[in-house]
């Protein structure tokens, strides 16, 4: 049988998952990978503030894919494949049991990303790959159904297949071009607001569980969990939104309005009937200091009456029509304006990459160059925040490993 060379480009999750599933897979052949850092999987070691993410607790593809705002038509299939399931399956085979925490993230049950590098690198050696470092590529070209691949130290190498899993680095996307792909532009994505104008960066780490974040201009909205910070507000709800806002918050610069609902699972009037009863039950105490809603905390409470011009000092029977309005536009449409974004800790992610309709997804190759394929953050696809990306890196890799080596 023809001993392939195969060579994956990448030293990160979705390299390493698809360099072991072709060196299992297909024995025979001889499989490379090669990293232009000396650190290998540097995401998977800060990923989760240093305990990896490693996917989320959602079994079901259909709704799976609900988490991307960028591939989640082409993810379908490749799902069905492989999803989350599989993915505990592969860890848990391997000695690594994974845990879900009360908002569906899952983790390696040692709260340590080192637990996840270690089994990709034992992994990796187990199967024989060869793992380079400090190898980056300078040139690839595609003739006479090979790869001819020349590093930036001068070595030239030339194999029979190419994989691609080079996260969003600009160079791997120019020798991608180079190969006749063309690439959707990348902006950040899964970043926090820059609100310097808030009126609650005073209460900078007070969070709660249950807000609605919109972007009216954009006809954008999330709900889900809201911290604020000493820049502006942060949190899944955020972070959510501004995946699903990329593009957009993108093309007006990271400026606009946004309109939080502090009380999304209450109606305006449910709220008003409640403040109305208030008015009655606790006239001869203060507004500012008997919040009527458990998920609001004092101190955010207090500043919602501010913001409403409520002196602090009124009694809730002196209250009038004009400051009841007032208060129920700060509970349910309180209004700040973005004025930019802060990347989301360290975990960079990015929309953008190659074009979607350029790659066979049941096999993760190009349908532009024969026996070139890609996996991971290099292709236009990302989640929202979650473990949803690493899952994109472990489904893609692993199929592009099973099918990489077919000869």
């Amino acid at each position: 049988m023809n001993r392939l060379k195969i060579l994956v480009v990448g030293g990160g999750p979705a390299g390493f998952f698809a360099a072991i599933a072709a060196a299992q897979r297909y024995p025979e052949h001889e499989v490379t990978l090669i990293e232009k850092n000396r650190q290998l999987l540097s995401k998977v070691r800060i990923s989760g503030g240093g305990r990896c993410n490693v996917t989320h607790a959602c079994f079901d593809p259909t709704i799976l894919v609900s988490a991307y705002p960028r591939g989640s038509k082409e993810l379908k299939g490749p799902f069905s494949l492989f999803h989350t399931k599989d993915t505990i399956k592969w860890f848990e085979e391997k000695g690594v049991k994974l845990k879900t925490e009360e908002d569906g993230r899952m983790f390696p049950i040692t709260d340590c990303s080192e637990t996840i590098i270690q089994c990709l690198q034992a992994q990796a050696a187990f199967y024989q790959v060869k793992v380079k470092t400090e190898a980056a590529v300078s040139q690839v070209t595609f003739c006479d159904k090979k790869f001819a691949v020349e590093l930036s130290n001068q070595q030239q190498l030339k194999v029979d297949r190419l994989l691609f899993a080079t996260g969003s680095h600009p160079k791997s996307y120019q020798l991608i071009e180079s190969l006749g792909h063309s690439v959707v532009p990348l902006v950040p994505s899964l970043f926090t607001f820059n609100i310097p104008s808030s009126p609650l960066r005073h209460l900078a780490g007070v969070s709660c569980l249950n807000v609605k974040a919109q972007l009216p201009a954009l006809s954008l909205e999330q709900v889900g969990s809201l911290l604020i910070t000493h820049w502006g507000l942060s949190g899944p709800a955020i972070l959510k939104l501004s995946a699903l806002a990329a593009r957009k918050m993108h093309a007006v610069n990271y400026q606009t309005s946004l309109r939080l609902d502090w009380l999304p699972q209450e109606t305006s009037e449910q709220v008003r009937e409640k403040i109305i009863k208030a008015k009655e039950k606790l006239k001869h105490k203060q507004v500012a200091t008997e919040s009527l809603f458990t998920s609001l905390c004092r101190q955010l409470w207090k500043q919602l009456v501010e913001e409403a011009k409520i002196p602090t000092s009124l009694r809730w029977g002196h209250l009038s029509n004009y400051q009841l309005k007032q208060l129920l536009d700060q509970l349910k449409k309180m209004e700040l304006q973005i004025e930019g974004k802060t990347t989301y800790k360290q975990e960079f992610v990015t929309a953008g990459g190659i074009h979607l309709k350029e790659i066979n997804f049941k096999k993760m190759e190009s349908k532009l160059v024969p026996g070139l394929f890609f996996a991971g953050e290099v292709l236009n696809i990302d989640g929202i925040t979650g473990g949803f990306n690493f899952q994109n890196c472990w489904t893609t890799g692993w199929i592009a490993g099973q099918a990489i080596g077919e000869t």
